[in-house]
């Protein structure tokens, strides 16, 4: 067992996951009627006799929604059915009016792909089952009626792309970071809004263990996860509950369980179903949908350059790690900021740091996109540019980053704006040679034992006499020539 696959275990315990994450296409009808979808309406008034299961009525397919699909599956490697078929799923809830839901079971339209992430510094890869089209249910309503349930049928038709992974993912952590990295595609190439709250982007956990080496444990099905921290939590109790169970002599049901934010637990709602309980059959009412390799070329040609693309781009132009441009590239606003000013800087991976560092601990800070930052990427370009020549330090760049963020700028150019900043503030580094060794020869005449503990070979004695230049430079001295300077000094 390697040492990665060691830190992953919980308890002498392998974790598997596999995800089902239903997300809502952004079509402005629903996927087999033309009734509207726009969230937050009264309830049943977008809801037409298609969407309510009225005798006599017959599906139509939204060719929007099946363009969405061919853009998903491109974005992530899939191969695009020719020919995909749709079944009728049967189940009976108050909410699903036809007592069958619409939807894809032997012949899914988007077939294989993968999704790569970054957990901390290191790859991670996870493939892809599928990727299908389906109707979404209604909802069930429980509150303000006298003791009674209301049925609320607007979201029924929703139009759904539901993505299924293999079980690759192995610890609560990678599962967070697979579903930001999926949220990020679906949001990026618009096929989808990801808007969680709402229900537009929507996780369902498949959590087994197992010992290692052994065959897949029974998993139960955590239902509904709409926030990234929530499914952190719900994966992480859940792991624990059906190792304890294991442990104690019990053998885990295969069940679909919900997570309760206020008691951080999840609890069974229903024993599991499997393929068969539905029933499927194809559905009469539709004919197989036939997608031309011409139509997947046109979409192909209309989509946006893709978060893995721009990645590799950077990579390649601008010389950053693969870290850095995966990080640079969580939405397109992200990675246009960053290339506006690597390009103004001629420093890319200054920016890249700044942008990583101190620009997103500042968003993050004010929850603020980075498309409504304070300081634009021709200011934070001038800033690089200010600190790659030498002219402050990145200790003052920092302040000027303050002065920038409150407003306190002049009329005009950038760098006419980070110029002045840096003139007002007195920030700018002392570069003149002479003035540093008159400092530093003065430093050393007062620290005869940090001179001796450096040629005993004490590495510490240095950093301490680079910080008494510093000090005595009240901050403005060049460290890179204060370092040179002194090591000179010292023989």
């Amino acid at each position: 067992m390697s040492k990665q696959q060691a830190s992953l275990l919980v308890q002498g315990y392998e974790v598997v996951i596999g995800f089902e994450t239903h997300a809502q296409l952004s079509t402005n009808s629903k996927i087999f009627s033309r009734a509207p979808v726009a969230f937050g309406a009264e309830p049943n008034t977008q809801a037409c006799a298609v969407d309510l299961a009225l005798p006599g009525t017959l599906p139509v397919m939204n060719r929007g929604a099946v363009e969405r699909a061919i853009q998903f599956g491109l974005a992530v490697g899939s191969h695009v059915a020719e020919r995909s078929i749709f079944a009728r799923k049967n189940y009976f809830y108050p909410d699903l009016p036809k007592g069958y839901q619409i939807s894809q079971f032997e012949i899914p339209v988007v077939q294989g792909g993968e999704v790569s992430f970054f957990l901390g510094d290191e790859k991670k890869t996870v493939r892809l089952v599928r990727a299908h089209l389906e109707e979404d249910a209604g909802k069930s309503l429980h509150e303000d009626f006298h003791g009674l349930s209301g049925i609320d049928l607007n979201r029924a038709g929703t139009p759904l792309l539901e993505i299924v992974t293999e079980p690759d993912i192995r610890s609560s952590a990678e599962a967070v970071a697979y579903a930001k990295e999926l949220h990020k595609i679906v949001t990026w190439i618009g096929i989808c809004d990801g808007n969680m709250q709402e229900g537009s982007f929507r996780c369902d956990a498949n959590v087994s263990v197992r010992k290692p080496g052994a065959a897949l444990g029974t998993r139960r099905e955590i239902k509904n996860l709409n926030s990234f921290k929530f499914m952190q939590q719900a994966i992480d109790f859940e792991v624990l509950w059906q190792i304890d169970r294991i442990e104690d002599g019990y053998e885990i049901e295969q069940a679909t369980v919900l997570f309760d934010p206020d008691t951080g637990e999840t609890r069974a709602m229903r024993t599991k179903e499997d393929a068969a309980d539905y029933r499927y059959f194809p559905d009469p009412d539709l004919p197989p949908l036939m997608i031309e390799r011409d139509w997947v070329e046109r979409v192909r040609a209309d989509m946006p350059e893709l978060p893995r693309v721009q990645a590799e781009r950077f990579v390649a132009d601008y010389g950053l790690p693969e870290y850095d441009a995966t990080t640079l590239t969580q939405s397109p606003a992200m990675g246009a900021y960053f290339e506006a000013a690597a390009k103004l800087s001629g420093q890319a991976k200054l920016v890249s740091n700044w942008i990583m560092g101190e620009l997103s601990r500042r968003l993050n800070a004010g929850e603020i996109e980075i498309a409504a930052s304070p300081v634009s990427g021709a200011q934070l370009a001038a800033l690089v540019a200010r600190i790659a020549d030498g002219t402050i330090s990145n200790n003052a760049g920092k302040q000027v980053m303050d002065a920038l963020w409150a407003g306190e700028v002049i009329e005009g150019e950038p760098q006419a704006q980070v110029d002045a900043l840096i003139e007002s503030k007195g920030l700018k580094q002392m570069n003149d040679s002479g003035a540093l060794e008159a400092i530093i020869d003065e430093v050393l005449a007062a620290n005869e034992k940090n001179i001796a503990e450096y040629r005993a070979g004490k590495d510490k004695a240095f950093n301490a006499l680079v910080g008494q230049v510093m000090k005595a430079s009240k901050g403005k001295a060049n460290p890179g020539q204060v370092n040179e300077l002194l090591k000179a000094r010292l023989g």
